[in-house]
């Protein structure tokens, strides 16, 4: 509950349109698929003539796509329908994709991979947007904001010694502080 109450508490700092030609896409991209499987063939007049066009439009308008102070969130989908959540601060590369399909449609593909595991469940820490307008301002808008995120996230003082590279949190330091003389009481009113 505390979850959804930060979420509904978030600015959202833009929303991102998609390219209309995401439908025309979809629509030829299952259009394939189905001429090259056996069982396509026969759905294959039934989504020439409606169906697919019809669907194609559904999935288009599921398409949402959010960048908030904290996060972004993504979700697309009919019948396994995706949501996505991703605190920006676990963005770990923002990437285009554009081969000759998306290329000759004039989309891109923006995929974010996302801190976390590996291995076989690799796939869950990428999210993939298809078509969005303005793809290169939305992504920078991405990483300026996640850059922020993490500044307010750690709060530095200045470099220590001569080592210039070596950063220090300082609200860690204070947590230590305070621990530290906490022990110092109790060891004092011990052996007092």
């Amino acid at each position: 509950m505390l979850y959804l109450t930060m979420l509904e508490n978030e600015n959202i700092l833009n929303e991102a349109t998609f390219n209309p030609k995401v439908k025309t896409y979809i629509f030829f991209v299952i259009l394939f698929y189905l001429i090259v499987t056996i069982i396509g063939w026969l759905i294959l007049p039934f989504w020439i003539f409606g169906l697919g066009q019809w669907l194609s439009n559904k999935f288009f308008n599921t398409l949402r796509c959010q960048l908030t102070t904290k996060n972004l969130r993504f979700s697309k989908g009919l019948v396994f329908h995706i949501e996505k959540t991703v605190p920006l601060e676990n963005i770990q590369d923002l990437s285009f994709y554009g081969g000759p399909v998306l290329r000759s449609f004039g989309l891109t593909l923006i995929r974010i991979e996302t801190a976390g595991g590996g291995g076989s469940h690799h796939n869950n820490n990428i999210m993939s947007m298809i078509g969005i307008n303005e793809a290169e301002k939305f992504k920078l808008e991405i990483l300026n904001q996640r850059e922020k995120v993490m500044k307010e996230k750690f709060q530095f003082s200045a470099p220590v010694g001569e080592n210039k590279s070596k950063v220090v949190d300082t609200e860690l330091l204070r947590e230590m502080k305070n621990e530290l003389v906490e022990i110092k009481k109790l060891l004092k009113n011990r052996f007092a």
